[in-house]
């Protein structure tokens, strides 16, 4: 595709989306995209719809990839596929650069093409599975990524065109280029903890950041110390799979004492949630300071010498 028509499909989708402050000029797609536009573009060359919804029985609006999805989107299972992995006993662990290289590649995806991820979006737990991906190709360093608003269950309720079946492409030639910006290890979260120089933004409901419920996953109950919470369920409308727009977050954002500019650690349990919060912080407000922390609190509540802050104490475990 040459630059002309690239720079056609990111002013089409700056428009659709209603992102304000996007330059139909920039490099990068726009973060969001509306569904109207995505049904409008799904099968165009040199763009990539991507399915990520996990399968889910029932019926309603459930639906599982095979019986209908956004026409000629290609699927690919969040949780089975290999976007995330165990490693050194820590689950949810962003896999080796050569896996995700090829597992990317599996799909029919270019370097010169613009990705597009939706989820099933029924509530902003599973809107971080269209994060997380998103954030995973940031890392790789893939910038023309977007993702559909309100996922496959604003889609259906807009009643747009589906497709039953399978969209299988020929492999693709995408190579993998490590982006360590967006990318916060436990050394460098220690180094905070200790010395500072970031905001640390915890983005677990606010129970498991007084640490009056804990994660199964976790160790030991609380957060990390000097963190701020900015729970998941704030960042969408009323927790569901629409983003809340730049001008609400920022109120929820100045509410809870965080900034939106700066050196930003975006934590939660095991790097999902805080796809979430780190999606708002760096895509919808701005901030390319932003970082997530893959290894969360599982791997840090691991280490028994590395510090817990627990604002709530309860006798039961």
């Amino acid at each position: 595709m040459g630059n002309t028509a690239r720079l056609g499909l990111v002013a089409a989708a700056v428009a659709a989306a209603g992102i304000a402050g996007m330059s139909p000029a920039s490099a990068a797609a726009p973060p969001l995209v509306s569904p109207k536009w995505v049904a409008q573009h799904s099968c165009d060359p040199n763009v990539v719809v991507l399915d990520v919804r996990s399968p889910v029985g029932g019926g309603g609006n459930h639906f599982t990839y095979l019986r209908g999805h956004v026409k000629c989107a290609v699927y690919s299972n969040y949780k089975k596929a290999g976007w995330r992995v165990k490693r050194d006993g820590v689950v949810g662990m962003l896999p080796p650069v050569a896996k995700l290289q090829k597992l990317v590649r599996s799909l029919g995806i270019d370097n010169n093409d613009h990705v597009v991820i939706y989820s099933a979006g029924t509530n902003a737990l599973d809107m971080g599975s269209a994060t997380r991906v998103f954030w995973t190709f940031k890392v790789l360093g893939e910038d023309n990524v977007s993702i559909m608003n309100g996922g496959y269950g604003a889609y259906v309720k807009a009643k747009l065109p589906t497709a039953r079946g399978k969209h299988q492409p020929a492999a693709g030639h995408f190579t993998a280029r490590l982006d360590k910006r967006y990318l916060a290890t436990e050394q460098d979260v220690d180094r905070i903890v200790r010395h500072g120089g970031a905001v640390l933004v915890d983005n677990r409901p606010h129970a498991q950041y007084v640490g009056a419920v804990r994660s199964g996953k976790d160790k030991r109950a609380g957060t990390l110390p000097g963190a701020k919470n900015i729970p998941q369920s704030w960042l969408t409308v009323n927790g569901g799979g629409t983003f809340r727009t730049a001008a609400d977050l920022r109120k929820l954002y100045r509410y809870a004492g965080v900034p939106t500019s700066g050196k930003q650690v975006n934590f939660c349990n095991t790097g999902h949630w805080a796809s979430l919060g780190w999606f708002v912080n760096a895509e919808i407000l701005g901030n390319k300071d932003a970082k997530v922390y893959d290894g969360s609190m599982t791997q840090w509540t691991a280490n028994s010498k590395l510090p817990v802050t627990q604002q709530v104490k309860l006798a039961g475990k």
